[in-house]
């Protein structure tokens, strides 16, 4: 069984351009086909049979007072809620202590995750016997879920690839493997970040396509003493989460498509 964590507070405390939009106070709220993004997230963790917890992590936990799936998980004692730190590694180790192992971690903005996907992330973990594993897509993938799906994709020796959000830990020891996010992820869209994670070899290779992802993996898990692996998945959609209006509107259409009575 796993116990799962969303990551669901303000970054840096700041309100994101959505949610102002929405006239929502955190980006979790932020409605897509008539549900707030949480909502889809969670909706998709309660259908997964090895998902016996699910874990929330915020800043202020009184908006989700107003989100139906939060009520009814809280109610049912499957649901809790952690206060979040102010950045994503301290958020993680908190909401880790004292949950049992493995720990699913994924983003509130995580849409289209479903029970399919969590089942290929766990199953794909537990075989190759990570510490840590990281659900990539390829790009391939992403672009048959939808055309204009991603425009940016981690590109190795082998193929593309676009990351999805999600995140398996094994044991507690898996945790020093997080410190890589304590600046935040998307290193894609900042390269530099790699330097300080990874290493300057790193980011030549990342920057030039050299080597295989799993040759990325290889040397990531003697960077860091733990067995760190890609986990490859069959949805593309996943690797489309909400940031901004176009992937909203993605997601809006891939859901609604996939739910017709939410239209």
């Amino acid at each position: 069984m796993t116990t799962a964590l969303i990551l669901a507070g303000k970054r840096d405390g700041l309100v994101d351009p959505l949610a102002e939009r929405a006239g929502v106070s955190h980006k979790c709220l932020v409605p897509v086909a008539g549900r707030p993004l949480i909502a889809h997230v969670l909706a998709a963790l309660a259908a997964a049979p090895h998902v016996r917890r699910i874990l929330i992590s915020i800043d202020d936990p009184a908006p989700l007072a107003a989100v139906a799936e939060v009520r009814d998980g809280l109610a049912q004692g499957r649901v809790a809620i952690v206060p979040a730190r102010a950045n994503i590694v301290d958020s993680v180790a908190d909401a880790a202590a004292g949950a049992p192992f493995p720990l699913l971690v994924t983003t509130a903005d995580n849409v289209l995750i479903d029970p399919a996907a969590l089942a290929e992330i766990d199953m794909a973990a537990r075989t190759m016997a990570a510490d840590v594993a990281v659900a990539f897509t390829r790009r391939a993938s992403v672009l048959a879920a939808h055309p204009d799906g991603q425009r940016r994709f981690y590109r190795f020796s082998d193929d593309a690839y676009s990351n999805c959000n999600a995140y398996w830990l094994g044991s507690p020891r898996a945790l020093a493997a997080a410190e890589v996010f304590r600046q935040g992820g998307q290193f894609a869209k900042h390269p530099l970040r790699i330097v300080r994670a990874f290493g300057i070899l790193n980011l030549i290779r990342f920057r030039y396509g050299i080597g295989s992802l799993d040759a990325a993996f290889q040397r990531f898990s003697r960077r860091f003493g733990a067995a760190i692996r890609p986990v490859i998945l069959t949805n593309g959609a996943v690797a489309i989460d909400v940031d901004n209006p176009r992937t909203h509107a993605i997601a809006e259409s891939l859901l609604t498509a996939r739910n017709p009575q939410t239209a």
